[in-house]
């Protein structure tokens, strides 16, 4: 690739170039993203899980009880002068099974998000101090061409080991690009530390440049809380107080229930009263019945 001019971010501003090359303008570039601290042990934290994340852990032995064979004593016990053996699959023995090997396993480790994020804006705050950032406004290709990939490289001075950074829509880019070796084409969702930190040079466009206007650049770099994900547990913990209310109604109305049937007094006084009522009511039949005798 020929060299061209560039600019350095130095002072966090970047030129604009277009596809052959000529200067747009610059861009400002966010102090937030790529003009932090360089944390090397949170890079190194970060990267060295999404590493472990990348390990299949398929990786197996066979115990000496997985292996085939070995039922029956190799030689008899006394005699022979050798150290007695019960079969011939210990560890010890060639074909024998693997004491302490390894198993299938998972190897992910949780890494909090913000780190995550951090350590993305480290590594582009790295590249930025560099000068190891480009900005194109797009590739422009109509169809998919490795030459005229490599010739929008080369005039806005991408050499060495190169990321390019597209949006999803811009498939010719990608299929044009794939077949450079040192080249690596990445949608903007899936930019990661690791991939930053193994290019020398990394290639923005409009739409994928984080910070800028475009919508291309899906990876979310800010740190800020999202209160708008909260609301929808508030609605749901509603009914769960209406339930709660009729848990309090059923029971009182249960332990009235309970009262009544427990307490005595509550029933005897209603029952005399029965009782009590029932001679007013004869009183006056007998006396009528004197008056007709008379």
């Amino acid at each position: 690739m020929t060299t061209a001019e560039t600019a350095t971010s130095t002072s966090l501003t970047l030129e604009r170039h277009a596809a052959d090359g000529s200067v747009l303008g610059t861009v400002e570039l966010d102090e937030t993203i790529f003009g932090v601290a360089v944390n090397v042990p949170l890079i190194h934290q970060v990267v060295t899980a999404q590493l472990a994340a990348r390990r299949s852990g398929t990786q197996s032995t066979k115990t000496r009880a997985e292996v085939a064979g070995g039922a029956a004593k190799p030689f008899r016990q006394k005699g022979t002068g050798n150290a007695r053996q019960g079969t011939n699959r210990a560890p010890h023995f060639s074909g024998g099974g693997v004491a302490l090997g390894p198993h299938p396993r998972k190897y992910d480790q949780k890494t909090p998000k913000k780190m995550i994020r951090a350590a993305l804006r480290c590594a582009l705050s790295d590249r930025a101090n560099e000068g190891g950032l480009r900005l194109v406004d797009s590739f422009g290709l109509s169809a998919p061409k490795t030459k005229s990939a490599v010739a929008v490289l080369d005039a806005i001075g991408a050499e060495g080991r190169v990321l390019v950074v597209l949006s999803r829509d811009d498939e010719m880019a990608a299929r044009s690009l794939s077949n450079l070796p040192h080249v690596v084409a990445l949608p903007g969702d899936q930019l990661t530390a690791f991939d930053v930190l193994c290019a020398d040079v990394i290639v923005f466009t409009d739409e994928t440049l984080p910070g800028g206007s475009g919508n291309g650049a899906a990876v979310d770099l800010s740190d800020e809380s999202e209160p708008d994900e909260v609301e929808p547990v508030g609605a749901k913990a509603k009914p769960v107080k209406a339930v709660s209310a009729k848990a309090e109604t059923v029971e009182v109305a249960s332990a009235d229930t309970e009262l009544a049937e427990v307490d005595p007094d509550v029933a005897e006084p209603a029952e005399i009263e029965a009782d009590e009522a029932e001679p007013a009511e004869t009183e006056p039949a007998e006396t009528e019945t004197e008056d007709d005798s008379d």
